[in-house]
């Protein structure tokens, strides 16, 4: 039976404005077993559907993104905040409860036909993934699945996106 991983994620109030209730994988990345059993976990979502590209989000979505796309002997593709990547970016512009933000990816790290999992250590509001996903399609990609280690589902973020195939490990129906 797989471990309850949400006992390995430490809440922070007020951080990193007051009035937030953080969510800190980092507890769960420094114990070798709940790192592993994630990793396991993740994969498991996965069973059965084709992936051949992975996007991580910037920058905790690196961490396991990384590490499923190794294990799916799949390419492993950052989404990045603007001006943090070397070659020819595309980019995309998302929403934000006070304004735009943007995030890129290189122009040729996607292909016509590629069958893509975004991977990102948290659900909120949606914004990032659903930006993440616009970009794979600009430059046509399939999204296939998104996985995530946390969802807020008090939030909604689910709702942006419900197209597509969207997994989550641990789930807050709550702030508390």
């Amino acid at each position: 039976m797989p471990a309850d991983l949400k006992k390995y994620i430490r809440s922070i109030r007020d951080f990193p404005i007051k009035g937030v209730l953080f969510r800190d994988i980092t507890t769960l990345l420094k114990e070798p077993q709940a790192l592993n059993e994630t990793l396991n976990q993740l994969l498991h979502l996965t069973k059965g559907t084709v992936i051949n590209k992975v996007v991580g989000i910037e920058s905790r979505g690196f961490i396991f993104g990384a590490m499923v796309a190794n294990e799916l002997k799949a390419g492993f593709i950052l989404a990045r905040k603007p001006g943090k990547l070397p070659a020819e970016t595309e980019s995309q512009t998302y929403q934000l409860e006070y304004g735009l933000d943007k995030i890129e990816i290189h122009k040729d790290a996607i292909s016509t036909g590629d069958k893509v999992l975004i991977h990102d250590d948290l659900l909120a509001t949606g914004g990032t993934a659903e930006a993440a996903c616009k970009l794979v399609e600009k430059l046509g990609g399939e999204v296939v699945q998104l996985s995530f280690l946390v969802e807020l589902a008090f939030l909604n973020g689910r709702e942006k996106m419900r197209r597509y195939d969207i997994k989550s490990l641990i789930t807050y129906d709550s702030e508390d």
